[in-house]
């Protein structure tokens, strides 16, 4: 050769940590709310704003914010859940950092009440999600009520994302789901 040699060793852990953090950057400005002119006010919503505090006898109460916010566009700061088994087309988002071991565990998780659900748009529900560490900001269309999925698992508060914000999501930080199975 010409004195240059080509090296083929994997990425160096700073190599590899870089394009964490870029992939983490890129899926947080993917899942703001989309590019352009807004069709509506994006309303900025906190888990501190989902249940009245303290909590009474009777259990957890919905607060008038949540309510007033179902069915509006609004960017929500929380932490992916890390899943052992990733659900296409969806993912969880909590106030704070959590793993989730549905084997170990099932239906036994610590999952808090504040958790939210989060959609995928339709044309992405074969979508998996690569679990992201860190805060990330999401923007999308809130629904609020008792909803139980094909699983069983109840939900109080869902998020779906846009169309377009699910796109860029799914170019920057997934993979197709595996076959059924696997």
């Amino acid at each position: 050769m010409n004195g240059h040699a080509m090296s083929l060793d994997p990425p160096s852990r700073r190599a590899r940590v870089g394009l964490a953090v870029a992939a983490a950057a890129i899926l947080a400005l993917a899942l703001m709310a989309p590019a352009g002119a807004q069709r509506e006010p994006v309303r900025q919503l906190k888990f501190a704003d989902f249940f009245v505090q303290p909590v009474g006898a009777r259990g957890l109460t919905i607060t008038d914010t949540l309510r007033a916010a179902d069915g509006q566009t609004v960017r929500l700061v929380g932490y992916m859940v890390s899943q052992e088994q990733p659900t296409a087309g969806r993912f969880l988002l909590t106030p704070r950092p959590l793993r989730l071991s549905e084997h170990a565990d099932g239906d036994a998780d610590d999952l808090p009440p504040a958790t939210v659900h989060v959609f995928l748009d339709p044309t992405q529900r074969d979508r998996v999600v690569e679990h992201q560490p860190g805060l990330i900001a999401l923007s999308g269309r809130l629904e609020v009520g008792r909803a139980e999925d094909a699983a069983g698992r109840v939900s109080w508060v869902r998020l779906r994302l846009d169309p377009e914000a699910t796109a860029l999501v799914a170019a920057a930080t997934s993979r197709a789901a595996p076959p059924a199975g696997h």
